[in-house]
This record gives C-alpha cells, sequence and structure tokens, in this order.
C-alpha cells in the first residue's frame, strides 16, 4: 500500500475517533466542551507527530546523507489531505443522520473548512516530528563517526613498523 495512503486512512480513522469521542462528552457534559475539544486536538496532534517522528528515525537511519532523505513532506502532506477529505465527509454524514453533538454544517463548509484545518492538524505536527526523528538520528551519527574517528586515529597499523633499509 502506498506510504500517504496508509497514513491518511489511519489519520483519518483517528480523527474521526475524535471527533465521535468528542461530540459523545459535549452532549454528556456540555459545560466541560472547551476541555474535551483540547483533548481531541491534542489526541489528533499526538497521534500525527509520534507517527512523524517514527517516519523521521527511520528514515534518518536509513540514508546517512541528509541529501538522500524521502520527501516525507509530500507524503504527509498527501495523507494530511486525504484524512481531511475522508473525515469531512464521515462526519458531515454522522452529525446529520447519526448522532448529535458532532456539528451541522453544510457539506461544503465541514469540507473546506473541517478539511483544510484536518490537513493542518495532521501535517505540521507530523513534519516537526520527522524533524526531530531526523536530528536524533544525525546526532547519533556524528557521535558514531567521532567514535571511529578517534579510533582510527589510535589505530598506528598503518604506519612503517622497520627501519628502511636500502635495497640491493
Amino acid at each position: 500500500m502506498v506510504a500517504w495512503l496508509l497514513r491518511g486512512l489511519v489519520m483519518s480513522a483517528v480523527h474521526i475517533g475524535a471527533r465521535v469521542l468528542l461530540g459523545l462528552a459535549i452532549v454528556a457534559w456540555p459545560l466541560e466542551s472547551t476541555m474535551w475539544k483540547t483533548v481531541a486536538i491534542a489526541a489528533v496532534v499526538l497521534v500525527a507527530l509520534i507517527w512523524g517522528g517514527v517516519d523521521g528515525l527511520i528514515d534518518g537511519r536509513e540514508h546517512e546523507d541528509p541529501d538522500d532523505y524521502r520527501d516525507l513532506t509530500m507524503v504527509w502532506l498527501k495523507a494530511g489531505l486525504l484524512a481531511g477529505l475522508i473525515s469531512a465527509i464521515v462526519c458531515w454524514i454522522l452529525g446529520n443522520w447519526v448522532m448529535a453533538g458532532i456539528g451541522q454544517n453544510s457539506l461544503a463548509i465541514e469540507i473546506f473548512a473541517g478539511g483544510s484545518f484536518t490537513t493542518l492538524l495532521i501535517f505540521v505536527p507530523s513534519l516537526v516530528g520527522a524533524a526531530l526523528g531526523r536530528f536524533l538520528t544525525r546526532r547519533q551519527h556524528r557521535k558514531n563517526q567521532a567514535a571511529r574517528d578517534a579510533e582510527a586515529d589510535d589505530d598506528f597499523s598503518y604506519q612503517q613498523t622497520q627501519p628502511v633499509g636500502l635495497t640491493k
């Protein structure tokens, strides 16, 4: 399966789950809606941040040279766009016909406003996570390289061990 498709489908499921749980929590505890909204957004951001960080770690370990890194920007942008579109349509259907509390916006508002917000909610934290993951692996590569260089400086096996003699 294509990398962005898997990420987009999973992140749309995470976002839909967060919206459904948010709707249930707001109906049950309407006075604490701000707290529940914050928790729902934080859950989606945290999943994207961790997954992006894992992507960055894996990519950094596969390629020591930063010029050889995969283009995680486009992978996560496509995943965010797919997740935004799918979650907007599914949440619009759920909000209009299945359950109260999710919202009853028009489909256009849900797709453009909700989908854009969801895209950014997934795209930005995943890139921050990827950057942190790559930073950590680059730091580890530098430490390993410094240890190899120090070991090579202590190795005198390449030097001449016997005096130079004249050959006849």
